[in-house]
């Protein structure tokens, strides 16, 4: 038997559940804001990216007269820091040299993102 005095404390399950489907609401409102916030900075560091890459290119080229034979060679040779990754693909391995006319001039004349897909304006990642 339960005194007058002791009174129950707790939520009930209808409480429970509007406050659930509250949560999932909010939830579904911010979620696909986040995802599309992440990739906008995904392709801005690509960009970013690139640019450092074209710009440590167009440096060694107007120091050495000529192109570098790979994307590492302005590493190993202070133009960049490091070889930066590729924020879509999230590896170093994915970017894409291309040579110059003559060969003559060396070996990566410009970079280009190894990344499948589109970006969110519908260009290719390949052709920045």
């Amino acid at each position: 038997m339960v005194k007058p005095d002791m009174r129950r404390t707790g939520f009930t399950l209808i409480e429970l559940l509007t406050v659930f489907t509250i949560i999932a609401l909010l939830l579904t409102l911010a979620v696909p804001r986040y995802f599309s916030a992440v990739d906008k900075s995904k392709e801005t560091v690509l960009k970013e990216n690139l640019y450092q890459m074209r710009d440590a290119l167009r440096q060694y080229y107007a120091d050495k007269g000529k192109y570098p034979e790979s994307i590492e060679a302005l590493a190993s040779e202070k133009y960049l820091r490091r070889v930066p990754v590729d924020p879509v693909t999230e590896s170093v391995e994915t970017w894409i040299a291309v040579p110059p006319i003559d060969p003559e001039k060396g070996g990566v004349y410009d970079v280009k993102s190894g990344a499948p897909g589109n970006a969110l304006d519908g260009s290719v990642y390949a052709e920045w």
